[in-house]
């Protein structure tokens, strides 16, 4: 199965172990009926390779729950306590960190802020102190992989920031040293938009097979679902549309350090500056701090939320236009005042969107909330460690 589609789109059922392990943890299959009759390979061919999913752990049988009132006998399913993932969602002004089981529910997690500008040997060392903190000093389970994401385009072979305004002095920086004092597994990396997108498309069938994610923070991503498929998952980065240039941006100087980009009048730190410079209450020091103001009744904050939805939508009229997505998830930050943010939004598309593209589109906060990107890190950990190549490499 393709890491970048979901899986309860996947077309094509191949025969290894790992493969029945991805029809039975997707819901796809729950007996080795479905999977006889799904891969098409005989009965104790199936047999076969389930003993070999189960001496690793990660398949139980259905009547091991029954006496419990759990899952009719003789159906099959991962097991979600045979291995564990960790997460690290790292932010311009906050980390998370997180464990989560191989279903991706969260077993303990962390939220901290931090000095926009921190380096990232301090942070990293704080992320290995609270990961240390939080994991048994003898893990029943072994661990599997960590998932890493960070704003900005990453490299996912060096593990590393390639392009990221907002964190000053990471790119280049290989994270993979630090972690290692945590745990050998495998260290995968995404976008914070990417594993935002992720987080929508794990654990269950998404809102819908074609849809947007808007990340809006502090800077502004978008992703893009089409046919249950992650748009470009991957590359290390994801649709820029705080940096597309737009009329009413004029020669506004962008972090990015061009000129007229979008983010310079509807992205968290320029709505923030916006508010700072005409407001009497104490300066709000991050786009938290915005949405805490707005929803506090604050009119000003609450004039300048509901804006900047409203100067996104002219532009993301565009990628509604093109997708025509049924759904479009709106988290980050701006996200937490989503009737707010998304009353501008429905404002700007609807008078700049195609009334066909606009007229069904449903739009939704991000399943996770504020924990999104860390559920998200979770998810790209465990679709590596359980992908079928890996599954079957490890059972060999």
């Amino acid at each position: 199965m393709d890491s970048d589609k979901s899986p309860w789109f996947t077309d094509r059922v191949d025969t290894s172990p790992g493969s029945l392990l991805t029809l039975l943890r997707t819901g796809r299959a729950s007996s080795r009926a479905d999977l006889v009759r799904l891969s098409g390979l005989s009965r104790g061919a199936v047999t076969t390779r389930l003993a070999a999913l189960a001496a690793a752990g990660l398949v139980r049988e259905g009547d091991e729950l029954a006496s419990t009132g759990g899952r009719r006998a003789g159906t099959l399913e991962l097991d979600p306590d045979a291995g564990s993932v960790l997460a690290v969602a790292v932010g311009r002004s906050r980390s998370q960190v997180g464990v989560f089981d191989l279903a991706g529910r969260e077993i303990t997690s962390d939220s901290r802020d931090h000095e926009p500008g921190i380096a990232p040997g301090e942070l990293m060392t704080d992320v290995v102190d609270r990961l240390l903190h939080q994991l048994p000093p003898d893990p029943a389970a072994p661990v599997l992989g960590v998932g890493v994401s960070l704003p900005g385009a990453v490299d996912g072979e060096k593990v590393a920031s390639l392009d990221a305004p907002v964190l000053a002095g990471w790119d280049g920086i290989d994270l993979r040293p630090w972690l290692a004092k945590v745990t050998d597994a495998p260290v995968l990396i995404d976008n914070d938009t990417a594993v935002l997108t992720r987080s929508e498309l794990f654990g269950r069938a998404p809102a819908h097979p074609s849809m947007l994610v808007l990340k809006a923070s502090t800077g502004l991503g978008l992703g893009m679902v089409v046919d249950g498929r992650i748009v470009g998952a991957g590359r290390g980065r994801t649709g820029e549309l705080g940096h597309t240039r737009v009329a009413a941006a004029g020669d506004l100087p962008c972090r990015c350090g061009a000129t007229g980009c979008l983010e310079t009048i509807a992205g968290g730190w320029a709505l923030v500056a916006e508010l700072d410079a005409g407001s009497t209450l104490a300066p709000a020091r991050h786009v938290r701090g915005l949405v805490g103001q707005a929803l506090d009744g604050d009119p000003s904050a609450r004039r300048l939320v509901r804006e900047g939805g409203r100067r996104l939508g002219e532009t993301l009229a565009v990628a509604v236009n093109l997708v025509q997505p049924g759904v479009l998830v709106v988290g980050g930050d701006l996200g937490a005042a989503f009737d707010l943010y998304t009353a501008g939004l429905r404002e700007s598309l609807a008078t700049h969107a195609h009334p066909l593209a606009v007229r069904d589109l449903r739009l939704l906060p991000a399943t996770h909330g504020e924990a999104a990107g860390l559920h998200g890190c979770a998810a790209l950990a465990i679709d590596h460690a359980l992908a079928p190549d890996t599954v079957d490499a490890r059972l060999a």
